[in-house]
């Protein structure tokens, strides 16, 4: 009885030890996987907070217009560096570009990217002002229709250059901005000169006055933004798609290991009996 009670201890002993180290060695495991699901759950939750970080920063740009017509009596100087500041500040870094070159050799004055793959659109600031001045100038009916005359033929001419440089098939948009730098002087084509804004639309060449360019500008502004945000969201969807699928591999994991518990607990009690 001594001895039979004797391979009996060393039986469960080595039963035991064998149980104890395998029962180590499997929480070491999974503690180990454990350990590597929350690293990669902290990196991603990183990129998410990285992603959410930029949608903040998109949402908090405000557009800042400087304003343009504070003095009338200049307005005879409009042009390229007034459409320039009105781009610039309203429009990020990259979306646009200045005197930029088309496949067929031409140079708008501006180039404004849009988003999904758009074509480009053309502004046009070359605005024939001296015409203009010749009708400030002229004195006397007579000389104020002939100096009317030739400001109409020269925004013709303009208006069929614009339309046959800037608009490119599947390069550039089929409209293209021509910039009047006045309010009023794109009042007085529109009240004095009919014709001509008829004559501009069958062309497919907006005239635009400063105030109306920053409108367009703010509204492209408010498609690239919505573009860029919506970028971030499907990185976000991404990234929560991912976290998903890491929470189900600790769920999964945390129930084979509540299973190795749960064996060695009966084991233990098979023991006690």
């Amino acid at each position: 009885f001594g001895a039979r009670q004797a391979e009996l201890t060393q039986s469960l002993g080595q039963r035991l030890d064998a149980m104890t180290g395998r029962i180590g060695q499997t929480m070491a495991e999974q503690t180990k996987s454990t350990h590597e699901s929350l690293a990669k759950l902290q990196e991603r939750l990183a990129v998410i907070d990285t992603a959410q970080g930029n949608i903040q920063s998109l949402a908090g740009q405000v557009v800042q217009l400087q304003a343009i017509l504070s003095n009338k009596q200049t307005r005879g100087a409009f042009g390229q560096s007034r459409m320039e500041a009105i781009v610039a500040d309203g429009l990020p870094h990259g979306a646009y570009e200045f005197q930029a070159s088309l496949s067929n050799g031409s140079r708008p004055d501006c180039l404004v990217r849009m988003p999904n793959g758009a074509p480009m659109l053309a502004i046009d600031a070359k605005f024939p002002l001296e015409a203009w001045n010749a009708i400030r100038a002229a004195e006397g009916a007579d000389m104020q229709k002939v100096a009317a005359q030739a400001f109409r033929r020269d925004i013709e001419v303009h208006i069929r250059d614009i339309a046959e440089k800037y608009l490119i098939q599947g390069e550039t948009q089929d409209t293209a901005f021509m910039f009047v730098p006045s309010e009023s002087v794109f009042a007085e084509i529109h009240e004095n000169f009919e014709a001509v804004v008829q004559k501009a639309h069958r062309a497919r060449v907006v005239i635009v006055a400063p105030s109306l360019l920053m409108l367009s500008i703010q509204v492209i502004q408010a498609i690239l933004k919505d573009a860029r945000m919506r970028e971030q969201a499907h990185l976000i969807q991404g990234e929560v798609i991912r976290l998903m699928e890491d929470v189900a591999r600790v769920d999964e994991r945390v129930r084979r290991l509540q299973t190795h518990f749960g064996q060695a607990a009966k084991d233990i009690d098979d023991i006690l009996v």
